[in-house]
């Protein structure tokens, strides 16, 4: 807009007529004859007054709240200590339900087999820097465990106890290089099964299997059990081992290998069972397809 007089008289005049609308509505009071006008502004603004009211409250409020600052510490601190509780409370809950779940498994095992056993909770694994794949229980000779008793979870063969204490007792696992057990392949070929070996700890997960028939078929995925001892010790019959995973060819040999993946996952044990009597009659392949 050009600053020249004639600029400058309009805009006087449009001044002087706003003041004279203003004291014309604040003379009429609720019967301005500019209410209707009024009302429309307000109609327009309002909305936006009304928002800026509100993004003003919290800021009100936050600054209010700064005057309570040790109250709230205090507070923020109950808060944090109930939550902490209800987090242990929370994590002790579900231990227990997976300590009853796997003490379930074990029963179901037990039960099906035939064995007595004592449950134990693993406290402990020996370094593996050590060479020793091995676990220390909660249970000793003042629970009837004695050495050279086989050890169990729900899921199969864990090792066999090998020191015992007064409440503890030290298992060497399946796993370790030096562990041995006699094994057999279900079906009701010689002694109870259809093929006779022994399996040996691999120390990494796996355990190598030499069956004593060099020509046997056995198929990649056939399960593998316990064959059992004398009088069930150190190993009761019919606990699963593990599964085949493959067949090494052994032209010429005497024997045939076998590699077997374990049930058990020997880092993770956390419940397991010692069998203190073993079953009155082999249960066989019972437990095959537990």
């Amino acid at each position: 807009m050009r600053d020249d007089k004639r600029t400058r008289l309009l805009l006087a005049v449009l001044l002087a007529a706003a003041f004279a609308m203003i004291t014309v509505d604040a003379r009429g009071g609720p019967r301005s004859p500019l209410q209707p006008l009024r009302s429309g502004g307000e109609a327009v603004l309002g909305p936006v007054a009304r928002s800026v009211a509100a993004a003003e409250r919290p800021v009100g409020d936050f600054v209010h709240g700064l005057g309570h600052s040790e109250q709230d510490k205090k507070e923020i601190a109950r808060l944090k200590t109930q939550n902490a509780a209800l987090r242990v409370q929370s994590e002790t809950a579900a231990d227990v339900r997976a300590r009853a779940a796997e003490l379930d498994k074990l029963l179901h095992v037990a039960t099906v087999g035939g064995y007595r056993t004592i449950p134990a909770r693993v406290m402990s694994f020996a370094p593996q820097q050590q060479g020793t794949w091995s676990a220390t229980i909660d249970a000793g000779s003042m629970d009837g465990i004695k050495p050279g008793m086989t050890v169990l979870d729900g899921e199969g063969l864990v090792g066999r106890t090998v020191a015992v204490g007064r409440d503890t007792s030290t298992v060497l696992l399946a796993d370790d290089p030096r562990f041995i057990v006699g094994v057999r392949t279900p079906g009701t070929g010689g002694a109870g099964g259809g093929q006779v070996g022994l399996a040996t700890g691999g120390g990494n997960g796996a355990l190598s299997v030499q069956f004593f028939d060099p020509q046997a078929d056995i198929p990649l995925g056939t399960p593998v059990l316990t064959f059992g001892s004398a009088g069930g010790t150190p190993f009761v019959p019919g606990v699963p081992l593990g599964t085949v995973t493959s067949v090494q060819p052994t032209p010429g040999a005497l024997t045939r290998t076998a590699i077997v993946k374990p049930y058990v996952a020997y880092d993770g044990l956390q419940t397991v069972g010692v069998v203190v009597e073993p079953p009155r009659t082999d249960p066989r392949d019972a437990l095959v397809a537990h």
